[in-house]
């Protein structure tokens, strides 16, 4: 069975759950992934102590994984939140205090990939009022990212299961990217393009990756509906893969779904023998 990319990770975050998080990376390996991302880890704190750091590096590197994207603090994921940047108060304060935080934790790994989600829309809070605040908190992220080497990345997610996220197709997503890269002059915030979500959201696929790849710094696949492994639902990873690809993104194409039951199971069934990335 051929692999579908032949540069895919998977996202510890919703895959191998049935593991402690610790456990993740060497499962992962075994499987034959050697790149992998993660959702901030530590959601109710933006500065956890150093010896827990320390501890998923090592399980990182022991493993002989690389980190390749990481969520900057972004609240509960999954759950209630949507991320904090653009969230008045005690949120705002938190995603600042993980800026140095999780820039150092990347760039000890080698990661070049921190995703910024927006945050839900608050009632009685005018929408310019966190517009305001979201600009200001990307501003200092991607002056964070730059400092170790990075990317920022604006992610849209999909109205029908975020209806309060504002950012909810790629046009948009790339829009304020391009916005926040006027602002700093450093050209490094771009797209984190989730085919999973933009295809829930109803966007043509194809249309997206060939306006937007240029854009483009990391990329996530779930099939859809249901956001399952590749071949549970009506998305082509390959073909998305191979038309990525032609329009010049050379990147990794993560493997962020829920899986059906064990993961190993899963992936065994999707990949049997994986090569070496290249």
């Amino acid at each position: 069975m051929p692999l579908p990319d032949p540069r895919l990770a998977l996202n510890l975050s919703l895959l191998f759950t049935e593991l402690p998080l610790l456990e993740r990376p060497a499962a992962a390996a075994v499987a034959g992934f050697d790149a992998v991302e993660l959702w901030w880890p530590w959601p109710d704190d933006p500065a956890p102590p150093p010896a827990e750091l320390t501890a998923l590096r090592a399980a990182l590197t022991d493993a002989g994984t690389r980190l390749v994207g990481l969520n900057l603090y972004a609240g509960r994921l999954p759950g209630p939140d949507r991320g904090a940047l653009s969230l008045p108060g005690p949120a705002s304060d938190r995603f600042r205090a993980n800026l140095p935080v999780a820039a150092d934790f990347a760039a000890s790994l080698g990661c070049t990939a921190l995703n910024a989600l927006y945050g839900n829309r608050l009632p009685g809070l005018a929408p310019g009022v966190q517009d305001a605040l979201a600009l200001e908190n990307l501003v200092l992220a991607a002056r964070a990212a730059h400092r170790v080497g990075a990317r920022l990345l604006v992610e849209a997610l999909n109205s029908a299961e975020s209806p309060d996220y504002p950012l909810v197709t790629a046009d948009a997503a790339v829009a304020l990217a391009e916005r926040v890269n006027a602002v700093t002059g450093l050209g490094n915030t771009a797209f984190l393009m989730d085919l999973y979500h933009l295809a829930r959201g109803g966007a043509d696929l194809d249309d997206v990756i060939d306006r937007h790849t240029a854009a483009t710094g990391h990329v996530q696949f779930a099939d859809c509906p249901g956001r399952g492994a590749p071949g549970t639902g009506a998305l082509d990873l390959a073909a998305l893969a191979a038309r990525l690809r032609a329009n010049g993104y050379e990147g990794w194409i993560a493997l962020e779904y829920r899986p059906s039951g064990r993961t190993a199971d899963g992936l065994a069934r999707l990949v049997p023998r994986r090569e070496e990335a290249r």
